[in-house]
């Protein structure tokens, strides 16, 4: 049995070491490593996004929990930053097509409102914020390398200059340009042939330095436990909703503790 567990955990070992190799800074996972804690990249990368030469970070974080309003759908941001004049940033990586949803750009931008507004502030204390989606495809099928979404008065033609910024970046442009070059960059499995150092830098730690290999293998494997943990919910909720299990029962075919059973079933029930 210890044999068979140890080749078990080789086998991952040689499948999360193999994944790693192929992934890019536009593949979600490898994109909240590399920003992690690296400001001068986040800087580097929002400036050439938004245009704004001079922008300054002074807060990062990776993998922000949005949970402010009881009861709402809760969100997480891949990138969130603050610069120097109080503006704040999500940036998020969609692969998929469907994940850069017109409604889900106005819900990111609206929870940073919820985020960032306290009781007894007025309304125009509320910051800018920009709310980036960096695509893998061209949603919108133009051609551009960047799709600035604002609010205009429709009457007047006049912008709305409300403060909310939302941007959408085209992964698959290829101008010669810096947003060109920036693309190009993400798509990239082998740092050697990144544009920029920052962004070949941080790669190359998490891809080849042993420690950072480490850090990716050890995201790997709770994403792993994350899905398991998944499944073994789902399948305790399908046994609660038959009716017929007991709570023990159902801990032992599904694998879960009891308390997080009855838990479940307290949810359930309420």
């Amino acid at each position: 049995m210890y044999d068979t567990e140890m080749s078990l955990a080789d086998r991952e070992r040689q499948a999360d070491l193999a994944r790693l190799r192929g992934l890019r800074p536009i593949d979600d996972d490898f994109m909240r490593c590399i920003f992690r804690d690296n400001v001068p990249l986040a800087e580097l990368v929002l400036r050439i996004v938004t245009g704004i030469p001079d922008l300054t970070i002074t807060a990062l974080q990776t993998q922000k929990d949005m949970k402010r309003l009881v009861g709402a759908r809760s969100i997480c941001l891949d990138a969130y930053a603050t610069d120097s004049a109080g503006k704040k940033y999500d940036m998020e990586i969609q692969r998929s097509d469907r994940g850069a949803g017109k409604h889900r750009a106005r819900y990111h931008s609206s929870v940073m409102d919820v985020e960032n507004l306290n009781a007894g502030q007025r309304f125009d204390e509320l910051p800018d914020t920009f709310t980036i989606f960096i695509t893998e495809n061209d949603v919108f099928g133009a051609g551009q390398a960047v799709y600035t979404i604002e609010r205009v008065n429709t009457t007047t033609g006049e912008s709305f200059d409300d403060g909310e910024h939302i941007l959408y970046v085209n992964g698959q442009y290829r101008g010669d340009s810096s947003i060109g070059r920036l693309m190009y960059d993400f798509s990239c499995c082998d740092p050697d042939d990144m544009s920029y150092e920052l962004l070949r830098d941080a790669a190359r730690y998490y891809k080849e330095d042993p420690k950072g290999v480490e850090v990716m293998c050890r995201a790997f494997e709770e994403t792993r436990n994350e899905g398991a943990m998944r499944h073994a919910i789902e399948t305790a909720e399908r046994m609660l909703a038959k009716g017929k299990y007991a709570l023990d029962e159902i801990a032992e075919m599904s694998g879960l503790p009891l308390e997080k059973v009855k838990e479940l079933a307290t949810a359930k029930s309420a």
